[in-house]
């Protein structure tokens, strides 16, 4: 018993439903993670790299503008008068018309850029400045040689307004152009909001936290750094000692794993970093995952215990109805008739199996003697047709092809081989209709010759020129794939190269479809021989271990009978075109017949 029905349904359906429940828990989770993990680099660096092209667009402005002071004569009228202890008057009037140049510079710049221009003692364009060598930015600049200094307040600018707000700065000597000799400072300001409008940008979830700091760990423009020190500590020690100007850190910190984008600035010494925790930037993936393992481990144990009951109602009356066959292949159509089960629900379709057993043995034993010989030598036909639907060789070459591609790391190779075969075992399976539209038929040689075009590669050509009327018209299945098996084998036999050819074409009342190689040929005997052939008789008389262009033949012949007829044109190391001619009313009444 441990091989009965019941068991091996049971059995098929644990493994039916392990292997999605594999995927959906654990395979297809972990593979979004690798997706989110790559797309959230990406998207990141992305990121930055357009944050890290607006800076470089401020601070080349910012350094265009102080270049521009700095060279303007009226800032070095000023600078000169100071210099040589001139008239008040004289200086005032210089400082008023440096004034005015600087305010025109500042209205005219679109990022509300603000100019100061200050001696060394604290003399400045908007005010003396007495503290100026305690002013922490100033001290950044002289001590720490920072062109640029972090976000600050500076009481000394133009309006009350733009004291109020922070900003950032960069920072030039104040040179004399005539003796080279620096006696201050020009010190371009912009505003920090605009770099931190940008920077906001910048965002991988909820808890992400973007920086933009200086070789020392301090935050260039406001706010407060809330990742943890030694995270920022280790991150920025790799930074520094790398050479790649960006990229990707992991560091771990109280049991969390932190990812650490990082990207150099060409702005003095600033490194823009952007850091998220896995367990943020996975927690919707983690979440999916919990739902649905106990989506799928619930859904596994009801589809067992319901497998296993409805197994039993179909095993149990199918066991009795075996039985009862073995009596009919016995010829004891009463012995059949005793242990046939009883039938207990009308639209229960294994009841109607057992009514349709008993009408059966009722027809068998008034129909034996005249028509049993003809359908079931037409039935065994059909079912050997069905036996020789995939050639194994063909199927051991396939496995072969995944294997090596697979051995290549080719994965999506493999996946298109497997979807090819899959479609093409899929299309073999469906035993429901000998009957096909060509479209049908069709598709399965475009699987198949996909898959001879990854095996042969470049030494193989197939083109096909199907007439769009005939998609939808029915034909048997598999009469193209031994003649285009055929086109192949004969094709590479004496050549390196293989060019097939396959039309379907609607011939007045007739569809046509050959199939033409550049192949050895066939000899005209070859053809004479194949032609003087009972095609019927091969057909019913084959031992399953071949499908080859007589079996096709003599299928079409069985199931079209005079409304099929087919030519052979082929020339010696020319090639061969054989033509299939149907004719299309006779398919669809076969295809009505079918469905009666």
């Amino acid at each position: 018993m441990l091989f009965s029905l019941r068991n091996r349904f049971l059995f098929i359906f644990t493994c039916l439903l392990t292997i999605p429940f594999v995927i959906l828990s654990i395979i297809i989770p972990s593979f979004f993670t690798t997706e989110i993990r790559e797309q959230t680099q990406e998207l990141t660096i992305e990121m930055m790299d357009q944050f890290s092209l607006y800076v470089d667009s401020i601070t080349t402005q910012a350094e265009d503008l102080g270049k521009q002071v700095l060279v303007d004569q009226t800032t070095q009228e000023w600078l000169r008068l100071n210099r040589q202890g001139a008239e008040k008057d004289e200086i005032d009037s210089s400082l008023n018309q440096l004034r005015q140049d600087l305010s025109s510079i500042m209205i005219n710049n679109s990022n509300a850029m603000s100019i100061s221009v200050l001696l060394d003692d604290g003399t400045g364009s908007w005010g003396n400045h007495s503290t100026l060598h305690e002013t922490e930015w100033y001290q950044d600049y002289t001590q720490n040689n920072q062109d640029y200094v972090k976000s600050h307040f500076d009481p000394f600018q133009q309006s009350h307004e733009m004291q109020q707000k922070k900003i950032n700065s960069y920072i030039l000597p104040l040179i004399d152009t005539n003796t080279m000799i620096s006696s201050g400072v020009i010190k371009v300001n912009f505003p920090s909001v605009l770099l931190e409008t940008a920077l906001n940008k910048i965002n991988n979830g909820q808890n992400e936290h973007t920086y933009l700091l200086n070789e020392n760990g301090e935050n260039v423009l406001s706010g407060k750094i809330k990742t943890p020190s030694s995270i920022l500590q280790q991150s920025l020690k790799q930074i520094t000692a790398s050479n790649d100007q960006e990229g990707l850190i992991e560091a771990a910190y109280q049991n969390e794993r932190y990812l650490v984008f990082f990207q150099k600035m060409s702005v003095g010494d600033w490194i823009l970093v952007s850091e998220v925790t896995e367990s943020e930037l996975f927690a919707r993936v983690n979440h999916l995952q919990q739902s649905l393992l106990l989506t799928s481990a619930i859904l596994f144990i009801i589809t067992i215990i319901a497998s296993y009951f409805m197994s039993n109602t179909i095993t149990s009356p199918l066991g009795k109805l075996a039985k009862a066959m073995r009596f009919i292949e016995r010829g004891d159509f009463s012995g059949a008739k005793r242990l046939l089960p009883d039938s207990k629900y009308q639209n229960n379709e294994v009841d109607y199996l057992i009514d349709v057993t008993n009408h059966t043995i009722y027809r068998l034993q008034t129909l034996i003697e005249t028509e049993y010989e003809a359908n079931l030598r037409r039935k065994d036909a059909e079912y050997k047709a069905l036996l020789l639907q995939i050639n194994p060789h063909f199927l051991n070459n396939t496995l072969e092809i995944i294997g090596s591609l697979a051995l290549q790391e080719k994965n999506k190779e493999v996946m298109n081989v497997s979807v090819y075969l899959g479609k093409m075992l899929r299309y073999s399976l469906n035993t429901k209709s000998n009957i096909v539209s060509l479209r049908e038929e069709l598709n399965y040689i475009k699987s198949y010759t996909n898959i001879l075009k990854l095996r042969y590669e470049d030494m193989i050509d197939i083109h096909m020129d199907v007439d769009p009327d005939t998609e939808m018209l029915p034909v048997i299945k598999f009469i193209l794939q031994p003649l285009v098996e055929n086109a192949v084998k004969y094709s590479f036999s004496e050549k390196t190269f293989a060019d097939i050819f396959i039309k379907a074409e609607k011939v007045g009342s007739q569809i046509n479809i050959s199939v033409e190689d550049k192949g050895i040929g066939m000899s005209e005997e070859m053809i004479s021989t194949l032609q003087e052939t009972d095609e019927t008789m091969v057909a019913l008389e084959s031992k399953g271990n071949s499908i080859g262009l007589r079996n096709v033949l003599g299928r079409l012949k069985l199931t079209y009978g005079n409304d099929f007829s087919y030519r052979i044109e082929s020339k010696k190391n020319e090639g061969t075109k054989i033509t299939l001619l149907i004719d299309i009313k006779r398919g669809d009444r076969q295809d009505e017949g079918v469905n009666r």
